[in-house]
């Protein structure tokens, strides 16, 4: 990630009158705050909502935002890479997931998926967002509505983030189903450990 944020970095000094450069940066730099708290010390990935954000680097998180106040004052609208960075920096901002300003983010996640359409984009992010932001119920029936994306068909974070809604819901019968199927789909050998773990949690 180190490269990246020296490319990012580069990039910025020789456009420096550009929103969205100043925008990717910040994206890069807040998301490389958070690698150290991405795998437990067993080398298993651990969810955003779920990362210990102590581990959180803040002076990647300070130099990320400044970098998107830059890319605010540049552009009258933001664009995608802006956009991806102010939902990056509303999870830096936060003290905890629950305290998270997830009203802001499903908002900044429906302006994304306008700029740039992507059923991935509403699977992973607004669905989760409007969850946490209005309920459950909310963001499992947008998951149920993306079934029908032919784009998604063997997807396996489709089933995922099912999973992970249902378990809110205490529908523990369907969440095992769900990241059984998941399991199924990726080749990922880690993913898929992590995958059935939380389908055996489900039977306890």
């Amino acid at each position: 990630m180190a490269g990246g944020n020296e490319t990012g970095t580069y990039t910025y000094r020789v456009v420096p009158h550009e929103s969205e450069v100043h925008g990717l940066v910040s994206l890069m730099e807040i998301q490389a705050s958070r690698l150290r708290a991405r795998v437990n010390p067993k080398g298993k990935p651990v969810r955003l909502l779920e990362q210990n954000r102590a581990q959180w680097d803040q002076l990647l998180i300070r130099r990320g935002l400044g970098a998107l106040k830059c890319s605010q004052k540049l552009g009258s609208t933001l664009g995608p890479n802006a956009l991806q960075a102010t939902t990056s920096a509303c999870h830096a901002e936060a003290p905890t997931a629950d305290e998270t300003e997830w009203v802001s983010i499903a908002a900044l996640y429906e302006a994304l998926a306008r700029v740039t359409p992507s059923p991935i984009v509403e699977l992973l992010n607004r669905a989760v967002a409007i969850s946490m932001a209005f309920g459950t119920s909310f963001g499992l029936q947008i998951v149920d509505e993306l079934n029908a994306e032919s784009s998604l068909k063997g997807y396996h974070l489709l089933p995922s983030v099912r999973g992970d809604l249902l378990i809110k819901l205490g529908r523990f019968d369907e969440a095992r189903t769900e990241f059984e199927q998941a399991a199924s789909m990726t080749r990922n050998d880690r993913e898929k450990e992590l995958l059935l773990n939380r389908a055996n949690d489900c039977e306890s």
